[in-house]
């Protein structure tokens, strides 16, 4: 039986915090606006802090949140985290922090010490460069997973007990299956599901033989959000077969629910989503919906069970 929207403990695993007054995020300061896969993202251009988003996530029973970086200025990556540490001492929130390291440059060892200082650091995240297409697939580009210099960056994370969260489209998972195999002691989370854009008959079809690759790694979880499209409504119709795609594909035990507020704002509400997500695996036994909703976050974030 579906729980009460306000009953079922939920591990947020991907939500982001800024304030636009006082930090420099370039994709939310400057002009002109990036490419980005929701559309105009005008309505992002402004603080968003620990009131915003526990109004907006006021009716769910969220016991505790994971932050993603949120590509900050480059120019001071361990900036966040220290901004973030004020903002855990504040409000407790967030309960861990997926940092920022650029993996390809030559700082990278000092930024990755300098985030491990920091008590609430379990992973790392750097969208390593993608193409456009599936067609368009340059291995080994500079700034790709398969670059040497990235994978340099990339193999320090062991010796800080950090993880990896990947963010890529499904047609770059083939080389993230290789990341996988050839460093086996790194946990990489995928973001986004994979990033299912394309929801033909086709693209869906190349999505799941590329999650299915990717899912033959054992110390490779996923993170389920990102589902939304632009210009049309966030509906269990148009993502539950995903989410179900998803976790038949990987197993229970290997994903979690994530908002990635506030920036799926731009096409639900918070109750939309995980609303949305309950109604999904509403079938699923107590214990299975308790693991995709909370448990596995905190076992793969290692969080505190409290």
């Amino acid at each position: 039986m579906l729980e009460s929207p306000s009953s079922q403990p939920i591990v947020d695993a991907h939500q982001h915090f800024w304030d636009l007054d006082r930090n420099y995020l370039p994709w939310l300061c400057d002009q002109p606006a990036i490419p980005f896969r929701y559309g105009d993202y005008g309505a992002l251009r402004r603080n968003y802090l620990p009131p915003d988003y526990f109004r907006d996530s006021a009716r769910q029973n969220v016991v505790k949140t994971v932050h993603v970086e949120t590509e900050w200025d480059p120019a001071d990556p361990v900036g966040e985290t220290r901004w973030l540490q004020t903002i855990i001492e504040a409000t407790g929130f967030p309960h861990a922090i997926v940092a920022q390291a650029r993996l390809d440059r030559d700082d990278v060892e000092t930024v990755l010490a300098g985030h491990a200082a920091f008590a609430r650091v379990r992973g790392i995240r750097h969208k390593p460069r993608a193409a456009e297409a599936p067609d368009r697939v340059e291995r080994g580009a500079p700034g790709s997973m398969g670059d040497p210099q990235w994978r340099r960056g990339y193999a320090m994370l062991a010796r800080h007990g950090l993880s990896f969260d990947l963010q890529t489209p499904w047609w770059h998972l083939c080389e993230a299956a290789e990341l996988a195999r050839d460093f086996p002691q790194t946990q990489i989370i995928l973001n986004h599901t994979g990033l299912p854009s394309d929801r033909s008959e086709q693209g869906l079809a190349g999505w799941r033989e590329a999650m299915r690759i990717l899912a033959e790694q054992p110390n490779v979880a996923c993170k389920i959000s990102g589902l939304g499209q632009p210009g049309q409504a966030w509906t269990v119709a148009s993502n539950g077969p995903v989410v179900l795609d998803t976790i038949a594909i990987f197993g229970i035990e290997r994903c979690m629910f994530a908002s990635n507020f506030p920036v799926d704002s731009l096409v639900a509400d918070f109750d939309t989503i995980f609303d949305g997500f309950k109604a999904i695996v509403a079938h699923l036994r107590t214990t299975e919906q308790a693991a995709l909703f909370h448990d596995n976050a905190v076992r793969l974030y290692r969080l505190d069970p409290a």
